[in-house]
């Protein structure tokens, strides 16, 4: 069916969005720090998607999109840097207002230091590979730049976040790896899958929160300093 990938994204944000009017969590009026953060990210995103694409990373199976596309992506695919980095914002202010206990600073430290360990050994593994050392290779700069350099104090949540969006990554990226709506050329990446969803897929995902929340929290606290 053309509209699978569209009806992907609106069930991947059909509930945050809804829930937004809580009065409890109150995220709609967090809305306004959401969308510059996604412009700057989906745009450095959109470019890697675009150039993923023309070389062969990934395809887009046309029996599942409905066919307009911007620079050779799907418009489906640009939806997916809105709808799942909105949707993921949404489960972290959650858990900010629901749990108040968070992973101390210095196991957010070590953790980010792990990950920064096994990204640096998996590029410098993989540099043949497109999607695997671009992966790799983001996410540790962007770990290194909050941790040593922007010292983020929001790692510890942001940590537990990405455990609990794992869940509906595996259900939506599930969907689009098995269908298959995205197809992966395995010659470019390590070709280890869970399930039917490339490995790099996780810490891509890592990769394009980390972005998001970063903006999210800038623009928050930025707002906070003015009031």
């Amino acid at each position: 069916m053309k509209y699978t990938y569209l009806i992907i994204n609106v069930l991947t944000i059909f509930f945050p969005v809804v829930l937004s009017f809580d009065k409890r969590v109150a995220f709609a009026k967090s809305w306004r720090f959401i969308w510059p953060g996604m412009a700057l990210t989906g745009f450095l995103f959109l470019f890697w998607d675009v150039l993923f694409t023309v070389h062969g990373v990934w395809s887009f199976n046309n029996k599942y999109i409905i066919g307009l596309k911007f620079m050779g992506l799907p418009l489906e695919e640009i939806l997916f840097f809105l709808t799942v980095p909105f949707a993921c914002i949404f489960i972290y202010a959650c858990l900010n207002y629901y749990i108040k206990w968070q992973l101390s600073n210095t196991i957010a430290r070590v953790i980010s230091n792990l990950l920064i360990g096994i990204s640096v050994t998996l590029l410098i593994l993989n540099y043949t590979k497109l999607y695997t050392a671009v992966t790799f290779g983001l996410l540790a700069i962007l770990l290194i730049l909050l941790l040593y350099y922007f010292k983020a104090n929001w790692l510890n949540r942001f940590y537990m976040a990405y455990v609990v969006s794992l869940i509906p990554f595996y259900i939506v990226n599930g969907l689009l790896t098995s269908i298959p709506v995205v197809l992966y050329n395995d010659a470019l990446n390590m070709g280890i899958r869970a399930g039917t969803i490339p490995f790099e897929d996780h810490f891509y995902s890592m990769a394009l929160l980390l972005m998001n929340f970063g903006f999210f929290e800038y623009f928050k606290n930025r707002k906070k300093l003015t009031v």
